[in-house]
């Protein structure tokens, strides 16, 4: 834009980055526009990320949550509260129920837990309860996908049997956001703004996974202010194809939002592709090199882009430039 000082990119700080920390640096900004900027991420990252959060539980022998389980030491309430502070990865768009099922003595853990394959506990040295000799608990609980904050009313659905207690559910992967900003420098000019941003996520999703998929969030809300012509929206002609847009949307997406099987997304993570538009740039030869990755997984992943009309083997120029 002319006249206007943007980054060519958001930097992120390697000596102190790991799965679940990253500090970001973006400069120069135009004065006011660092502020505007770390704002309005860090309001989409706590807020609008999609993730994995326990819905319900149904405890045996307990039909409420005011009740006390013999041999535990924890009341109900308080187990509940421990549950809900369980943190997930979900690798499907459906419901998937798991089981905690453990005798005294002694205390129970996170990994105690039997979990579908789509499952994946990421705190599993975290604590759920302690019982005694005579102690035994059997707990189903519900693992569902959801974005934000969902009270427990909410999550109670019509028709459920006596005893499922619904709970309230924090999807959300993000854990806490900070931003500040300082003056930087152009020339001689320091009227400036540079803008540092710091993410930490549960593990379920990377802090640089986590940005772009709130910058394309960001970038989708935006778009509507454009013209149709400058955001590539194809004319709303009679028979015109409005696939293309949504097409383009979609590339900018994480790889996360896919919900593949654990085996194909830790593939596509050793590969380090990030985004779809990463993906359908890989030919299946490709694909196939990576390793621990086989048909089965190439399958998936064809299906899965199929349903929003893409495929490997595509040069993302040419999607693009195809809605122009």
């Amino acid at each position: 834009m002319k006249d206007f000082q943007i980054p060519t990119k958001l930097e992120l700080e390697k000596d102190t980055a790991s799965p679940t920390y990253g500090k970001f640096t973006a400069e120069p900004f135009e004065r006011g526009f660092g502020t505007t900027m770390g704002n309005s991420l860090r309001r989409v990252l706590l807020s609008s990320l999609p993730g994995a959060a326990v819905t319900s539980v149904k405890i045996e022998g307990v039909y409420h949550e005011f009740s006390t389980i013999p041999g535990v030491t924890e009341d109900v309430t308080i187990l509940i509260l421990n549950i809900k502070a369980l943190r997930l990865r979900l690798h499907s768009e459906k419901a998937k129920a798991i089981r905690l099922k453990k005798k005294g003595p002694g205390e129970v853990l996170a990994a105690d837990l039997s979990v579908d394959p789509d499952v994946v506990v990421l705190n599993p040295d975290f604590h759920i309860a302690t019982l005694d000799k005579d102690g035994m608990l059997d707990i189903e609980l519900i693992v569902k996908p959801g974005r934000g904050y969902v009270p427990a009313e909410r999550n109670k659905e019509e028709g459920l049997p006596i005893g499922v207690i619904p709970v309230d559910s924090v999807f959300s992967p993000i854990k806490r956001v900070n931003f500040s900003v300082e003056s930087a420098r152009v020339g001689r000019i320091t009227d400036y703004d540079k803008l540092i941003l710091e993410v930490w996520t549960d593990g379920s999703i990377s802090p640089q996974e986590a940005v772009t998929s709130a910058a394309g969030i960001l970038r989708n809300h935006l778009d509507i202010c454009l013209p149709s012509e400058e955001r590539g929206e194809p004319a709303q002609e009679e028979g015109g194809d409005e696939s293309k847009m949504l097409i383009n949307q979609h590339l900018f997406r994480s790889v996360n939002e896919l919900e593949l099987s654990v085996r194909a997304a830790n593939c596509l993570k050793n590969a380090n592709i990030k985004s779809i538009g990463d993906l359908v740039h890989k030919s299946e030869n490709e694909m196939l090199k990576t390793k621990n990755f086989g048909k089965k997984s190439l399958n998936e992943i064809k299906e899965v882009l199929a349903e929003m009309g893409l495929t490997l083997g595509t040069k993302v120029s040419e999607v693009t430039e195809s809605q122009t």
